[in-house]
């Protein structure tokens, strides 16, 4: 290894000499677990077999070179451990190192598991996308990036994330290994075009250049869809699209969050000008006015109302997210779509818009008890 993290065993013999005695053997490392769980922290589990001799052995653990965490190492004594006892730990001063004193009635050969928290050895998840040409499928596939900068060698370790299959990897100081953990052909995906209404132009034709609206691709994480077996976590995702000849097209990169089980992922690809929505407010004023014995008003509702054109100018039907925004105390008078709330002030809307069609969307409503 290239910081050997040492191990040496003294044992303090009950004779009435009390020699200790420096055993020559050192113990290899065994079965080694690289835990990925906690982004924040790698937890290193391994085991060693002790040869430990009749009395109190003391086990010195040294990690000069690599970056342990002090605090968070462990001793556990597995099985057959009766008349093993852990007495106590120490920490010589100014090293990097401990001893352990371990009681045993016997002379044996024990098992114990070391475990501690070791920095600069992370994870990187990304993902790659092909969507066919249709854009109805995607093959997706995610990768583990494994870095290691932490000053250990690992000849043979398993890695292990919070979710998937452990891998069975060595992982050098200073190397990094991309794996692949997911590999699911023909995911169903849904393509949307998004317009925000809080942060969008309202009329693409008053803006210097063009106006794209976001598309993105969703993904649902079920089952159905030949995934829903754990969540997904964050990562950079690029996306692909066969051009129908045998090759493929870059459609663009996203970074995603975590999609945990039945949740959705999207990913956004670019910018459409393929559909436009031009939005306008055509009512704005105050109504049911509240005075006080000054004459001053301090309380005031409002009389609104929103209208948009939307137009979709492809040959193919699109589906629109359109999100609006209402602040404070509200109710709707009248409505031209159906909304799903996402929380108090913003709302939803699914629309399906048919191949080269304009339709027009109106939303009329009122906000309750403003102040001045």
């Amino acid at each position: 290894m290239k910081h050997l993290m040492t191990i040496l065993f003294l044992a303090t013999l009950t004779t009435t000499a009390s020699a200790r005695i420096k055993m020559v053997a050192l113990p290899e490392r065994g079965d080694t677990d690289i835990r990925l769980d906690n982004p924040a922290a790698t937890l290193i589990e391994e085991e060693r077999v002790l040869t430990l001799q009749q009395g109190v052995n003391k086990v010195d653990f040294s990690w000069k070179g690599v970056n342990i965490d002090a605090d968070s190492i462990r001793l556990t004594v597995l099985d057959g451990a009766e008349g093993v006892t852990l007495l106590n730990v120490s920490y010589p001063p100014n090293e990097q190192a401990l001893v352990w004193e371990i009681a045993s009635q016997t002379a044996k050969e024990q098992k114990v598991r070391i475990s501690y928290l070791l920095s600069y050895i992370d994870r990187l998840v990304t993902y790659k996308m092909v969507a066919d040409k249709e854009e109805t499928h995607v093959d997706l596939r995610s990768f583990l990036i494994l870095r290691n900068f932490s000053g250990e060698d690992f000849e043979n370790a398993r890695v292990s994330l919070d979710y998937g299959e452990a891998f069975e990897r060595g992982i050098q100081h200073e190397e990094t290994k991309q794996l692949l953990f997911l590999n699911a052909g023909q995911v169903p995906i849904e393509k949307v075009w998004t317009f925000d209404a809080a942060q969008l132009p309202w009329d693409p034709e008053k803006v210097d250049g063009n106006v794209g609206i976001p598309v993105s691709y969703k993904i649902a994480n079920t089952k159905e869809n030949g995934l829903g077996q754990f969540a997904l976590n964050g990562g950079k995702a690029r996306v692909f699209q066969q051009d129908g000849n045998g090759g493929t097209i870059v459609l663009g990169e996203d970074r995603t969050g975590l999609t945990p089980v039945g949740e959705t992922m999207e990913i956004y690809i670019g910018d459409s000008r393929d559909l436009t929505v031009t939005q306008k407010k055509m009512v704005d004023k105050q109504i049911n006015i509240r005075r006080n014995k000054k004459n001053e008003i301090v309380l005031y509702d409002t009389d609104e109302l929103i209208t948009a054109t939307l137009k979709n100018f492809k040959d193919t039907p699109v589906k629109l997210t359109l999100i609006q925004h209402i602040p404070g105390q509200w109710d709707m008078a009248e409505c031209s779509d159906t909304y799903e709330l996402e929380n108090a002030s913003t709302l939803l809307f699914e629309i399906e818009l048919p191949a080269n069609v304009e339709k027009e969307f109106s939303m009329h409503y009122h906000r309750r008890n403003l102040r001045m």
